[in-house]
Order: structure tokens, then sequence, then C-alpha cells
């Protein structure tokens, strides 16, 4: 799967509803428990960072987590969501910038080089993409501001669908999943976060 093309579709989405959100659109809840818009944006910063950190680690060999610790993760997002309008744009921009010019100067062997996700799977650098693909999509869709998964490429939800159902089935979800998808069950089974 290539997902370069989705992330980058998928930036230009989440940057795009940023700027149009105004200054006080950024205090207003999502539907993520306890988040604000200004959470959204400071996660999806942090991730941009996270896996510069897990590129850095492919590019190098020397391991670098995405974070020391959920304490750390979460720290840093109520941090960066209380900063200025201003600066929150301005970090989530260019945290999405440099998170592309590192995977356009990773080189070709390193994408193969293990790599170690914050649920704690290792996998092959080249997931990055898919992950940051799925975040700035997903989390564009949380804003609420226009933008929703009917405005996303079918071959990307297609993924996105996919995945999500591989984890939850992982989780012990299969046969519900299976009987509401196939039409013998009127009602999908109760699932939990998917990630």
């Amino acid at each position: 799967m290539n997902a370069r093309p989705w992330l980058d579709l998928g930036t230009e989405l989440f940057l795009g509803t940023v700027d149009r959100l105004t200054d006080e659109e950024l205090a207003a809840p999502t539907a993520l428990p306890g988040w604000t818009r200004g959470h959204v944006i400071g996660h999806v910063h942090g991730n941009a960072e996270a896996l510069r950190r897990l590129l850095s680690w492919a590019a190098t060999g020397v391991e670098q987590r995405m974070y020391a610790d959920a304490r750390q993760r979460a720290d840093e997002i109520e941090a960066v969501a209380a900063l200025p309008a201003a600066t929150l744009r301005a970090l989530a921009a260019r945290s999405a910038r440099e998170l592309a010019q590192d995977m356009d100067r990773l080189p070709a062997p390193a994408w193969d080089q293990a790599v170690v996700t914050a649920q704690g799977r290792t996998v092959p650098a080249r997931e990055i993409v898919w992950m940051r693909a799925r975040e700035v999509a997903v989390h564009t869709v949380d804003l609420a501001h226009g933008v929703g998964f009917a405005d996303l490429p079918d071959d990307f939800n297609a993924a996105l669908a996919a995945d999500a159902l591989a984890r939850h089935a992982a989780k012990g979800a299969a046969a519900g999943l299976a009987g509401w998808l196939t039409g013998r069950s009127p009602r999908p089974p109760e699932l939990g976060p998917w990630l």
C-alpha cells in the first residue's frame, strides 16, 4: 500500500480545517471525551513529533520511542492545547512539514528498519506513513468542521475500515462484526477504542 498520497491529502485537509477555525472555535468540545479542538490539534502535532522520532530511529538505528510513557503524551497534548491559537496553528503546520521532509529524506533501506509504536507493536518503518495518514484524516473528521468520511477517498476509507475491523476482531469482536457485516445481525457489537 502506498499511503503517501493519503497522508498528503489528509494533511492538507487537516491544516486547511485548522486554518478555517476561528480562535473561539478552537476551544469547542469534540466527540472525543474531554478534548477540545485544541486538544485534537495538539495531539496531531505531538503525533508528528513522535513519528519523527521513529523515523530518526529507522535512519540511525538508535532507538527512539514515540513517547517515554502515556503521561508524557497526555502532558504534551494538554500543554499544546493551552497555547495561543496562532501558536497552535503554527506548530501543527511546522511539525507536519518537518515530518514530510523527514520522510522524503529517509534512505530506502531504512524503511525496512523495525520500530515500536506507542501501542507496543513492532512494525517496519514503512508503516509510519499509514499511521500518519490515518491520524490526520480521522482527526480532521474529529474537528467537525466541514470534513466527514464521505469527503475522504473511497480507497482510503476501505483501508481504514479494514484496519479498524482487524483491530476490533483481534480484541474479541470478530463474531459480532462478522454477523453484522454479513447482514445476519441487526446491530453491530459494542466496540471500544479502535487503537
